[in-house]
């Protein structure tokens, strides 16, 4: 397979990319000149949800009906969405990948989602030493998916759904590209280390302090934003991240991950770490304000219901100003059955706060692959659980999700999968529409990946 596609240090776009992370030092695609691979993701789900709040009817001006009651949604299909993938092989051990969203809940028309150059060898130096060192080093630039965590290697993204075994991804979703540079140094005994530095930046711009602000129909930008912590003009400073792990196949049976990372911005524009996916949740308009979004759409700030909110079901902790994260990640596989676990402590601010809020995750998947030769089928099951402080509570909430599903390879470019899903919402103000807030109920989801 990885013969057929003459892309060297590349994760499969299909069923074979699956418990793939980084890209390993294999040499195993002898260079023969410049190839390009075009690929795409494209995915139908059917979604069968029911919701519920307890939240006190709130109307303030100038809505005419509650903000605390539900959209009604009803069973049927969702927005179809897809991805489209190019993946070129510059000259040996250079790859070049650029991503485009196609059509997503959040952006239905095209969007760039980002394009970044790896270099897993440097032929160009003529140099025997740095070809010596490349054997061990990796390094990414470019507008990339940063390399925060492993849950990202698992993750739906758009029309992308072929590595995740489940319809959506964690509560609090961590991913964003930004403009920066990764370096990788792969050890053979398995251990492996990255550094990377990135603009902190999902939308860059070079306008100081920038701040923009809508009011009902009106955009306006204030220049010179100052930060409530500092009494200081907004600043961007770069964003820091790192990973050490050590990732083994100890036998024919037996694979074991662990790997530690962090992520760190001292003052940013508007950080996106938890609030980055530009292609929205899959879990559509659940626990959404149906005068809110009645308000949205006549009001011609947006042009479709999916669109009010997309990242219905998730929750942004709003640390746009100041992030600091850390995450622990355990993979473990025998034969078919595996196990990836995640512990992740954040804590940050908005620009309006004063001093930083905490967030903290946890979340268990397990999965059985089944026949043994093939492991096309699956079962699975995930519990993720999210307790923090957001603003405008006293006290910290918690979101609580149980996830089971089943799934089919049809092939290694299809897939087909079902979803149970129960999520509840605890400690919420009775003013907040989560109050109270519980949805359930199933999703069906057909993907194909090549």
């Amino acid at each position: 397979m990885a013969q057929d596609t003459g892309i060297q240090f590349y994760r499969p776009n299909n069923q074979h990319g699956i418990n793939v992370f980084e890209t390993t030092k294999i040499d195993s695609v002898p260079f023969k000149g410049l190839k390009v691979k075009v690929g795409g993701n494209f995915e139908l789900t059917y979604q069968a949800l029911n919701q519920q709040n307890t939240a006190v009817p709130l109307t303030p001006p100038p809505f005419t009906s509650s903000i605390n009651t539900l959209l009604p949604i009803v069973h049927g299909f969702q927005l179809p969405e897809a991805n489209l993938i190019f993946d070129i092989q510059l000259a040996d051990g250079v790859r070049m990948n650029l991503t485009s969203y196609l059509a997503t809940r959040h952006h239905e028309n095209t969007w760039v989602k980002g394009g970044y150059i790896q270099f897993d060898k440097l032929p160009f130096f003529h140099s025997e030493v740095i070809d010596n060192i490349m054997k061990y080093v990796t390094i990414d630039i470019g507008q990339n998916d940063i390399d925060y965590g492993d849950q990202h290697f698992r993750r739906t993204d758009g029309g992308n759904t072929i590595y995740n075994p489940f319809i959506e991804n964690y509560i609090m979703d961590e991913f964003a590209t930004e403009l920066g540079a990764e370096f990788y140094y792969h050890n053979p005994s398995g251990f492996f280390l990255m550094g990377g530095i990135t603009d902190g930046e999902l939308d860059q711009t070079v306008a100081a302090g920038t701040t923009t602000l809508l009011q009902g129909t009106t955009i306006s930008t204030e220049y010179n934003a100052i930060d409530s912590a500092t009494h200081q003009p907004n600043k961007y400073d770069p964003a820091f991240l790192g990973k050490i792990g050590f990732d083994k196949q100890v036998n024919e049976d037996f694979r074991i991950r662990v790997s530690g990372s962090f992520y760190t911005d001292n003052s940013a524009q508007d950080n996106s770490l938890f609030f980055g996916d530009r292609t929205g949740s899959h879990y559509f308009n659940v626990m959404q304000s149906a005068a809110i979004s009645a308000y949205a759409s006549t009001a011609n700030v947006i042009a479709v219901q999916n669109d009010y909110y997309p990242w219905s079901g998730r929750l942004d902790p709003a640390f746009s100003e100041e992030v600091h994260t850390y995450m622990g990640n355990l993979f473990l596989k025998y034969k078919g059955l595996e196990f990836f676990g995640t512990i992740e402590d954040a804590h940050g601010r908005a620009i309006t706060e004063v001093t930083d809020r905490k967030m903290t995750q946890y979340a268990a998947d397990v999965i059985y692959r089944f026949p043994e030769d093939k492991q096309n089928f699956w079962v699975g099951f995930r519990y993720n659980t999210v307790t923090g402080m957001i603003q405008g509570n006293t006290t910290n909430i918690t979101i609580n999700r149980t996830a089971g599903s089943v799934g089919w390879f049809l092939t290694k470019n299809i897939m087909t999968k079902a979803e149970y899903v129960d999520q509840e919402y605890l400690g919420y103000s009775p003013y907040n529409i989560l109050n109270g807030g519980k949805f359930h109920g199933v999703c069906i989801e057909a993907s194909i990946a090549f």
